[in-house]
């Protein structure tokens, strides 16, 4: 469909050779999209969240506790998914002692992949189909690699993994705010792509906005908003004060073309939902 919000035919404007967009409401309804929005694109990082999500379908199955031994030495489930394990960007090392940085870590979510497996006693790839894809129709995603980056899919499909965040019914809505909750306040820490950030807040497998300049949502976003954004020019956010998650996928990773062209399509998508 063509959207009924204006804004998302501006990416046909970002200097990328392929895009496409959707916006869906807080209840389940389809607000807009634009582009191909079933071709299958890489997520990188954007696959963190499906990731975080099955992991805390583990948690809730009982296969495992957030608060259980995972990772480096003195690091837990929870330290994982909120990259304060200690655990280097992308290399099997320890930087910090568990709890006391934000280190955003590959190597950490790849940790969680392989944890899950050995709980659930099955390939993390085929967990994350059976827990979170599958029930949700997501037929078109697949993890084809690592936990941390290597998730296919379309703004399809990821409309409805946002729409069940903003209603969950895989998951008890309280797990949720907790995902969308500061984990480990007061941290500081590098976010890739705009520097160090004083605090640096994530939630549990998702980043939070707060008071973050400069970053990738818009000035208008809501401190509550919260998502992911990929290197391979992807992001998901969702504003629980504008009762709306956005989903943009593209084919050109990401650089300063995204850095100065996501925060004014972000306010220009809630100018236009809160005109609707």
């Amino acid at each position: 469909m063509q959207s009924s919000l204006p804004s998302l035919a501006s990416i046909e404007n970002w200097p990328v050779p392929t895009a496409a967009a959707a916006v869906v409401r807080a209840d389940g309804t389809l607000a807009g999209s634009h582009g191909p929005t079933g071709r299958r694109f890489p997520l990188a990082s954007v696959t963190k969240p499906l990731v975080a999500y099955a992991v805390l379908v583990a948690y809730e199955e009982g296969a495992i506790d957030l608060d259980e031994p995972a990772g480096p030495e003195g690091a837990t489930v929870r330290h994982l998914l909120a990259h304060t394990s200690g655990l280097a960007f992308d290399e099997n090392r320890v930087m910090a002692a568990p709890g006391t940085r934000r280190i955003y870590s590959n190597t950490g979510f790849e940790a969680l992949g392989d944890h899950v497996a050995k709980a659930a006693d099955i390939p993390f790839a085929e967990y994350l189909r059976q827990a979170v894809l599958e029930p949700l129709g997501m037929t078109a995603t697949s993890l084809e690699g690592s936990p941390a980056k290597d998730a296919v899919s379309t703004v399809d499909d990821l409309v409805r993994f946002a729409a069940e965040v903003q209603a969950p019914r895989l998951l008890d809505p309280r797990t949720v705010l907790d995902a969308m909750s500061v984990t480990y306040p007061g941290l500081t820490g590098i976010l890739p792509g705009y520097g160090h950030q004083r605090p640096n807040d994530w939630g549990l497998g998702f980043e939070i906005r707060d008071g973050k300049s400069p970053h990738w949502t818009g000035a208008d976003s809501s401190p509550r908003t919260f998502g992911h954004f990929g290197q391979s020019g992807t992001f998901l956010w969702i504003d629980p004060d504008a009762r709306a998650a956005c989903v943009a996928l593209t084919d050109r990773p990401f650089g300063a073309w995204a850095v100065e062209a996501w925060p004014p399509f972000t306010d220009a998508v809630l100018a236009d939902l809160r005109a609707a």
